[in-house]
């Protein structure tokens, strides 16, 4: 996403969190019926499927939506809404100035930590939080330069001892903050990558990955929870796609049905890393269909296998929005109405 400076106009509404409405308590309870009799959703949706997660720009808002309904218009049905995020008017993240911060949420993906469930976020303009699921609560937030994209977070990452890692791509950035030690922990370590764009603790190696434009990082973690310190082991670059050009690293995720392989997006391609062997490849299942540019997001569901996607589309209000979640195997999609989707993943809690 480029960066900007214009500010989002209209309002996404007070409050971090939604409570969960009689209709909404029917179609969940309709929707685990149909799965319980193996039937799927509407449209030839796996049974199992699970919701989608998605940062959604237009409105300023992480939404979890229901994935048996492949049209989502929470304005005429606020039942397909299973819970959603906006720190505006929300007095536990007054002091990172969502009004201004919180523009253009670029990231949305959900973790396990000490048996709480979190979801990481960042926005274009300085916002990084960490919240906690489903109350809203704020285990950690940061503004970098609120207000502005001098750092343009991107991306997100808890650690085992609690602390959270920031990619920043226009600030050139990984920082590594000491969130372990409160709510609003400023003390981080840093380290210098291009375009950083995203980021994977890897638990087996005990390795922060980092994607940026051109090369696909690891770093050792040492120092102490209160005073972290930041070490990069490896770099390999991307493949490089369009000749004469950046290739543009983008998303970083681990394949969720492949333990040991990355997800890694580029502005040409979408490939899987393989750590042992130490190389992209793309001998995936529903490569031809899965790989094209421009590809902001995916993540495949380990269960059902079905992979999700999402890429710009033209005649929206920004150039990298989409109102379309694509899936994969087998082929289908979502879409929000008057949406300014970013990224969507499945919501897999790990």
């Amino acid at each position: 996403m480029p960066s900007r400076r214009a500010v989002l106009v209209g309002a996404a509404g007070a409050g971090a969190v939604v409570a969960l409405p009689a209709t909404r308590a029917y179609a969940a309870r309709a929707h685990e019926v149909r799965e319980a009799r193996g039937t799927g959703g509407d449209g030839g949706i796996p049974a199992g499927t699970p919701p989608v997660l998605l940062t959604e720009q237009a409105t300023r808002r992480i939404l979890v939506l229901d994935p048996g309904r492949r049209v989502w218009d929470p304005a005429a049905d606020p039942s397909v809404v299973r819970w959603q995020f906006s720190p505006l008017g929300d007095p536990r993240y007054k002091d990172l100035r969502p009004d201004v911060s919180w523009v253009y949420p670029s990231e949305a993906k959900v973790r396990r930590h000490r048996r709480r469930t979190y979801v990481l976020t960042t926005a274009s303009f300085g916002f990084v939080a960490v919240v906690e699921h489903p109350t809203g609560r704020r285990y950690w937030g940061a503004a970098l330069g609120p207000g502005d994209d001098l750092f343009n977070p991107h991306s997100a990452e808890i650690l085992p001892d609690g602390n959270v890692a920031v990619a920043c791509s226009t600030g050139a950035l990984v920082r590594l903050y000491a969130a372990s030690q409160g709510p609003r922990a400023a003390r981080y370590a840093e380290a210098v990558l291009k375009g950083a764009h995203g980021l994977h603790w890897d638990g087996a190696r005990k390795a922060l990955w980092a994607l940026g434009d051109d090369e696909l990082v690891t770093y050792r973690v040492g120092g102490k929870p209160a005073r972290p310190a930041l070490e990069q082991v490896s770099a390999v670059g991307l493949p490089v796609g369009t000749p004469g050009r950046t290739p543009g690293g983008h998303d970083l995720f681990p394949v969720a049905g492949r333990p040991g392989r990355l997800w890694v997006t580029t502005n040409a391609a979408v490939f899987q890393y393989d750590m042992s062997g130490g190389a992209f490849v793309q001998d995936f299942a529903g490569a031809t269909e899965i790989s094209r540019k421009s590809v902001k997001a995916v993540g495949d569901d380990p269960r059902t296998g079905q992979v999700v996607t999402t890429v710009p589309e033209s005649g929206l209000g920004e150039t990298w929005w989409t109102t379309t979640v694509g899936v994969h195997r087998p082929a289908g999609s979502y879409k929000l109405v008057n949406g300014g989707i970013y990224k969507a993943r499945w919501w897999l809690p790990r």
